[in-house]
């Protein structure tokens, strides 16, 4: 062996250490920086909406507020962020209106904005990888900024969850470690 083979080596050592930490690569305990402030995964799960479409999530908290980063795959990977809220905070006669519609009206008005329905689905979710999946149906809204959306998830006959977010780009997130996965 000489010196460039030495050499050699550790560059390709340098470049497994990058494809290692990448944002898809992200496992439970990894440190990330975004939006000014460092944030550590505290789960790794997925979605699987049938016919090979899978959408990955990580939870991820800082010191003051926990954000659900989601990848999902079409011909190029999508990036989003979102936050859970109050399911009575998208108004009272939503939940009200699913259980006697099967589905939810098809505009919803929520802190000023107007969102309306892009995408309807069902699927099974998968919680840190190794639980049996819950059946699950999902209710995609979008403002007409294209920067806002909001999520109703029903799970069972009348478990409602909402949560609202904003795309991101993998850019956005910076300087992956390892970290511990203690909680």
């Amino acid at each position: 062996m000489g010196w460039k083979d030495l050499f050699r080596k550790k560059d390709s050592d340098k470049e497994d250490l990058l494809e290692k930490y990448t944002l898809s690569n992200l496992k439970v305990g990894y440190l990330v920086d975004f939006d000014l402030k460092t944030w550590k995964v505290t789960s790794s799960s997925y979605y699987d909406w049938g016919s090979g479409d899978i959408t990955y999530e990580w939870q991820l908290k800082s010191f003051d507020e926990t954000i659900y980063l989601e990848k999902e795959s079409d011909d190029e990977d999508v990036w989003s962020v979102s936050k859970k809220i109050p399911f009575s905070k998208i108004g009272h006669k939503i939940k009200a209106h699913i259980i006697e519609n099967d589905d939810p009206p098809e505009q919803i008005v929520f802190e000023g904005k107007t969102f309306n329905l892009e995408e309807t689905g069902g699927g099974h979710f998968y919680k840190d990888k190794d639980t049996p999946g819950q059946k699950l149906l999902k209710w995609d809204y979008i403002d007409d900024s294209g920067q806002n959306f909001l999520t109703i998830e029903q799970w069972g006959e009348s478990d409602f969850e909402a949560s609202t977010g904003i795309p991101v780009e993998e850019y956005q997130f910076t300087n992956i470690l390892p970290g511990t996965d203690d909680n």
